[in-house]
């Protein structure tokens, strides 16, 4: 019976290009997620957008003399184009500056504010009088109260991943002009986030299947107490309040943007001719992931939940399989401080699956990870040229050469060959289970197991040479090998689509490797084969220094 299966992807500020981290963080683990439903048979709903209204945005716009909605415009563009060339396969990328996304902000608001756990109180906030306003959250800079980091924002601490409000900072000093703000009193709504707590705890004890990082961390801030927190703010960017006396302030972005899954969700119903096919990703029996960065666990264990819970009748998120960070030379990737390997300048020079390769491998479920260029073009030319590149060429080569073109007929399947193809139907059902629980970087390593086993069997066999005395034997063992390399199409189709979709048509398949399912399709004997090309390009060696100084320079740019 097909499963249905709601994906939401975190929304990325549209204040500046894609980077690495943000992909293995959470983009490319939901697309792999995505594509392995879909090639199962599964209904899958995949979503996500540009967040316009994060005050990044309007830091961007401010320091480049633009307005808020010129910036949103070029990034979320640059994000489309990305998420075409990487393989992204969203089934709705949108933004909220959509109407609709407004129409169901101020739905979820009401809903609260109706049933009493939104209220309206005072609240003193930062105001810096050589700015003359009222700092947002990110306009506030300070020291965390809690582990004492000296750059924590008004929003979060990146270093504990603590949510913040701009008042709880120690020192604090206004962000664009480096004086220290004044304590004004402002009314505001709140969420009653205290309210939800004997029902999250519970909740929350039950998700035996999370992550042990997103587990653990969700029982330490639920054991800390829940605090209610402010869903409005002082400023003239973002979803209006939609409440008489507000006009002059806007939904808090951090409120708002979690309610995208359920907008876009909505939204994607509406183009498909259908309003309320959304109900289908919502409601009833459907399982609900989020793909997060470890800095957004508590928005999506503890606050997305308490607002799914108040407003009612709509589905908890069943996994929130949050990634740690991706470094680069040990230090976090920040688009603010322009350090950073940008997805443009690499989708510029190179092709995708080789990335979408070294981020799964080394994807950081567990830990953080660290990327560097010398190993990337290191895993290209020792793992996807000389061993499952050179796997494929080879049994495709010495078959379309010594057999018209076609899949020879297998003759006796010796013991050796049965091993290799249990083998292969192993890793098949060893990966399945491995990507129905989220755990990608051992799925991908199970696959490239398999292909160098397979190495290593046609190495014994040496069909080019068995070939000139024991056709037969030759066929057979070619056989077996194209068998175990259209295993390798299927397990790998998830995290390498594009030279999947190649080896597909090198096969001689018709339609596409999305449009089978979970299963070694053998082609059959006498099938015709494309002519062989190879699935990957070897690299230089001296990209490594070129890229290296690429950052270096890009990093003295202010």
């Amino acid at each position: 019976m097909p499963e249905r299966i709601f994906i939401g992807v975190a929304w990325p500020y549209a204040n500046g290009p894609l980077h690495l981290g943000q992909i293995a963080g959470a983009y490319l683990p939901a697309d792999i997620f995505a594509r392995y439903h879909r090639i199962k048979g599964n209904e899958v709903l995949m979503v996500s957008g540009s967040d316009q209204h994060g005050t990044p945005v309007t830091l961007r716009a401010e320091k480049e003399g633009k307005s808020p909605e010129e910036v949103v415009s070029r990034y979320h563009q640059g994000f489309l184009d990305c998420w075409e060339k990487l393989g992204i396969s969203f089934d709705l990328f949108t933004t909220t500056g959509t109407r609709n996304h407004a129409q169901v902000v101020h739905d979820l608001f009401l809903t609260l504010l109706d049933k009493g756990y939104i209220y309206k109180d005072k609240m003193v906030l930062p105001y810096c009088s050589n700015c003359r306003r009222f700092l947002p959250d990110r306009y506030v800079e300070g020291t965390c109260p809690y582990c004492h980091h000296p750059k924590a924002r008004g929003d979060q601490c990146d270093e504990c991943g603590k949510p913040l409000n701009p008042a709880d900072l120690i020192d604090l000093s206004c962000g664009i002009c480096g004086e220290a703000p004044e304590i004004r009193e402002s009314e505001h709504y709140f969420l009653r986030l205290s309210s939800f707590s004997e029902q999250l705890k519970p909740w929350v004890q039950e998700q035996s299947h999370w992550r042990q990082n997103v587990f653990n961390f969700t029982l330490s801030y639920l054991a800390e107490g829940l605090r209610d927190r402010a869903i409005t703010r002082d400023i003239d960017w973002g979803v209006s309040v939609p409440v008489p006396g507000f006009e002059e302030k806007r939904v808090y972005v951090w409120f708002e943007a979690v309610i995208g899954y359920l907008s876009a969700s909505k939204e994607w119903a509406e183009s498909c001719g259908d309003s309320e096919r959304w109900r289908g990703f919502w409601q009833g029996d459907v399982k609900s992931y989020y793909f997060i960065g470890k800095d957004n666990i508590i928005f999506h264990t503890v606050i997305w939940p308490a607002m799914l819970l108040g407003y009612g009748d709509l589905n908890l998120p069943y996994d929130v399989p949050a990634n740690e960070f991706l470094t680069l030379k040990g230090k976090q990737l920040s688009t603010s401080s322009n350090w950073a390997v940008w997805l443009p300048d690499y989708l510029e020079r190179y092709d995708p699956d080789p990335l979408r390769y070294q981020l799964s491998i080394g994807m950081p479920e567990t830990s953080d990870a660290d990327f560097s260029w010398q190993e990337f073009v290191r895993r290209n030319n020792d793992e996807l040229v000389a061993t499952y590149g050179n796997l494929v060429h080879r049994v495709l080569t010495i078959t379309y050469r010594n057999f018209d073109g076609r899949v020879p007929a297998a003759g006796d399947v010796d013991a050796d060959s049965k091993t290799l193809l249990s083998k292969a139907e192993a890793t098949l059902n060893k990966v399945d289970d491995l990507l129905y629980g989220c755990h990608f970087r051992e799925a991908m390593r199970e696959a490239m197991a398999l292909a160098q086993e397979a190495n290593r069997y046609l190495d014994a066999k040496a069909p080019w040479k068995t070939i000139k005395e024991d056709r037969d034997s030759a066929a057979t063992a070619l056989s077996t090998a194209l068998g175990v390399i259209c295993c390798l199409k299927t397990v790998l189709y998830p995290f390498l689509p594009f030279s999947s979709g190649k080896l597909h048509r090198l096969l001689g398949f018709e339609g596409t490797v999305e449009g089978g399912d979970w299963s070694i399709s053998a082609p059959q004997t006498g099938q015709k084969l494309a002519s062989p090309e190879p699935l990957f390009t070897k690299l230089d060696d001296e990209i490594v220094d070129e890229e290296n100084n690429r950052l270096e320079q890009s990093a003295l740019v202010p």
